[in-house]
C-alpha cells in the first residue's frame, strides 16, 4: 500500500521491502480468471433486456441534455459528480445510433464486471509477491480475489442487475488499490511516485463517480498512519502527498470541463456534499417506517449473501498475519470494509445496489488472506463456496422473474399512445425513467423524490412550475388517490394539490397511477 518505506537502511536512506525480486516481472493472469470473469458477465447476461431502474432512466435523462441550462445539470438537478454522468453521456450516444440504451447500458455493466474480475486478480498477485509467493501460492492469490470479486459483482442480493455509481466506481478503486501495491514493489524514488500519483487520480476518479467512493484515499491514509512507527514523519507523508497530488489533479480536471457544460463548483458542492447532509437529516426526522424496512432487508441481504465473512476471516487471522510481511496491508483492508460499511448505512436510503460499494474491501480482505500460508485460505474458499452458491439459486430465481416481466410497462404505454410531440410531462415525484421511457422532457428540475423532499418540501417550485406559460402538458402522481395525490413524506402539499387541481384534469388512472392532462388540450 502507501507505506512503501517501512523501514531505513543504517545508512539514512530509505529501502523498499520486496527488493529486486519483487520488481521482477508478475506472472501473466490465469486462464482461469479468464473463466471466473466470464462466469461473471454470463450470470449477468438475463438482465441484458430488464427495464431500466429509476436510477438508470434518470442518469440517462439527464446526460442526454447536459449542456448550459437552467439548472446543475442542464435543466435537471441530480445529487451525483460529474463522471458518472459523463458515462451515461457516453451511453445515450451509442443509443442514438440505434441501439438499444438499456442493451448499451448493461452491455457496459457486464464490461465493468468483467473489468473488476481481472483487476482483483492483478491485486492478487502483488499482495502474494509482496508475500515472497510463487507458482501455486501466486495462482492461488489470483483466483480467489477474482471468484471475490465476480461473486459479489454477479449476486442479486446486491440488486447488481442495476447499472449504478457504484458499479461504475469498482473498478477504478481496485485500480487505485492495485497502484498503490505496484507504487509498494517500485524499487526507485521516480516510479514509486508515479505510481501513487495515479493512485491518486484513479481514487479521485471514483469519487468524481459517486462521492462517497473515497476507498483508495482512505486506504493510503490508514497505511501511511501505520507507517509512522517505522520510518521518519518527513518520509512517510512524501506518500500520501503524491496520491494527493493525483486527486488534486484529475478533480481539477473534471470540475474544469463540467463547468464548460453550466455545472459549477459551488453547485457541485452542494449537490455532492451540502446536500448528502440536508438529507440525512430530512430522512432521519420524516421517513416512513418503509425506510426502516429497507434497512432490515439491507442487513439481511448482506448476510446472506455471505461478504462479511471475507473480512471476519481477515480478522480471525490478523495475529498470524501480523507476523509475516502481509502486516502492514491487514489495517487498509479493515479500515476500507469499514469505511464502505459506514458509507453503505450512514446515507440512510438503504438501496440494495449500495452493497456493491462494499466489493473492493471485500477483494482486498481475500486478496491479503489469498496471499498467506495455504492453509490460512481454507476458510476463504468454504466462504466463496457459500457465496457462490448464493449467487446460482438467486441469480436463477432472478432471471426467471426478469424473463415475465413485459419490456413496456403498462404506464409508459399509455403516455406513448397519447402524448404528442412537444409535449412534456413532470412524474410527482420520482420514477424519472418513465419520462426517458415515453421520451418526454420535464419542466420541472427534480427527478428523483428525496430531492423534491429536501430543497423543494413546500412544492413552491413544483407549483411555480404548473402555473407557468411553460407547464407540462401530463402530470404523473404516483399516489393513486386523485383528492391527494401529491401526498407523501416530507413535503407539504396542500398548496401545490390546489394549483394542480385548477389547471388539470384527471384523464386517466394505470397501474396505480393518476394521469392528469393540462385543461389548456381539450382531448388526451
Amino acid at each position: 500500500m502507501t507505506p512503501v518505506v517501512v523501514a531505513e537502511a543504517r545508512g539514512g536512506a530509505p529501502w523498499v521491502w520486496s527488493g529486486a525480486a519483487g520488481r521482477a516481472a508478475l506472472p501473466r493472469v490465469e486462464r482461469l480468471v479468464w473463466a471466473v470473469a466470464a462466469a461473471a458477465a454470463l450470470v449477468r447476461v438475463p438482465f441484458v433486456r430488464a427495464p431500466l431502474s429509476p436510477d438508470e432512466g434518470g442518469f440517462l435523462l439527464v446526460a442526454s441534455q447536459w449542456r448550459p441550462g437552467t439548472s446543475l445539470y442542464g435543466n435537471y438537478w441530480v445529487d451525483r459528480p460529474p463522471l458518472l454522468v459523463s458515462f451515461f453521456a457516453v451511453v445515450d450516444q451509442l443509443g442514438r445510433l440505434g441501439i438499444d440504451r438499456a442493451v448499451v447500458l448493461r452491455m457496459l455493466g457486464i464490461g465493468l464486471a468483467m473489468t473488476a474480475v481481472f483487476l482483483a486478480a492483478r491485486l492478487g498477485t502483488l499482495v502474494a509477491v509482496r508475500a515472497g509467493a510463487s507458482g501455486a501460492g501466486i495462482r492461488r492469490a489470483q483466483l480467489l480475489p477474482a471468484i471475490a470479486a465476480a461473486v459479489f459483482l454477479a449476486t442479486p442480493m446486491f440488486d447488481v442487475n442495476e447499472v449504478n455509481g457504484e458499479l461504475v466506481a469498482v473498478p477504478l478503486v481496485l485500480w487505485g488499490l492495485a497502484a498503490l501495491l505496484e507504487a509498494d514493489r517500485a524499487g526507485a524514488d521516480g516510479p514509486r511516485r508515479s505510481w501513487l500519483f495515479l493512485a491518486g487520480v484513479a481514487g479521485a476518479g471514483a469519487a468524481m463517480v459517486k462521492q462517497n467512493e473515497i476507498d483508495v484515499l482512505v486506504a493510503a491514509a490508514v497505511a501511511a498512519v501505520t507507517m509512522l512507527p517505522h520510518s521518519r514523519p518527513a518520509i512517510v507523508l512524501r506518500n500520501p502527498a503524491a496520491v494527493a497530488a493525483g486527486a488534486l489533479v484529475l478533480t481539477a480536471a473534471v470540475v474544469t470541463v463540467a463547468a464548460t457544460r453550466g455545472t459549477s463548483a459551488v453547485g457541485l458542492w452542494d449537490a455532492v456534499v451540502t446536500f448528502r447532509f440536508q438529507a440525512s437529516a430530512v430522512i432521519s426526522a420524516s421517513a416512513t417506517s418503509a425506510t426502516t424496512l429497507r434497512l432490515h432487508g439491507i442487513l439481511v441481504a448482506l448476510l446472506v449473501s455471505g461478504a462479511p465473512l471475507v473480512p471476519l476471516l481477515l480478522l480471525a487471522n490478523l495475529l498470524r498475519i501480523g507476523r509475516g510481511p502481509l502486516a502492514p496491508l491487514r489495517w487498509p483492508a479493515l479500515a476500507l470494509v469499514g469505511w464502505e460499511t459506514f458509507s453503505v448505512l450512514a446515507g440512510g436510503s438503504y438501496w440494495l445496489h449500495y452493497l456493491v460499494g462494499l466489493v473492493p474491501g471485500v477483494v482486498l480482505c481475500a486478496a491479503v488472506l489469498a496471499g498467506g500460508p495455504a492453509r490460512s485460505t481454507a476458510g476463504l474458499r468454504l466462504a466463496l463456496g457459500y457465496a457462490t452458491a448464493v449467487v446460482l439459486v438467486a441469480a436463477s430465481s432472478a432471471a426467471l422473474q426478469v424473463e415475465s416481466t413485459p419490456k413496456e410497462q403498462p404506464l409508459e404505454a399509455w403516455l406513448m399512445a397519447h402524448a404528442r410531440p412537444g409535449d412534456t410531462a413532470v412524474v410527482a415525484f420520482g420514477s424519472p425513467q418513465i419520462l426517458q421511457a415515453v421520451g418526454l422532457e420535464s419542466p420541472y428540475e427534480e427527478l428523483w423524490s428525496l430531492p423534491v423532499r429536501v430543497r423543494d418540501p413546500q412544492l413552491a417550485g413544483f407549483a411555480r412550475t404548473l402555473r407557468s406559460p411553460d407547464r407540462p402538458t401530463w402530470v404523473v402522481t404516483l399516489n393513486g388517490s386523485p383528492t391527494n395525490s401529491l401526498a407523501t413524506w416530507g413535503v407539504d402539499p396542500a398548496a401545490a394539490q390546489a394549483v394542480l387541481d385548477a389547471h388539470y384534469r384527471v384523464v386517466a388512472g394505470v397501474d396505480g397511477r393518476v394521469i392528469y392532462l393540462t385543461r389548456s388540450r381539450a382531448n388526451p
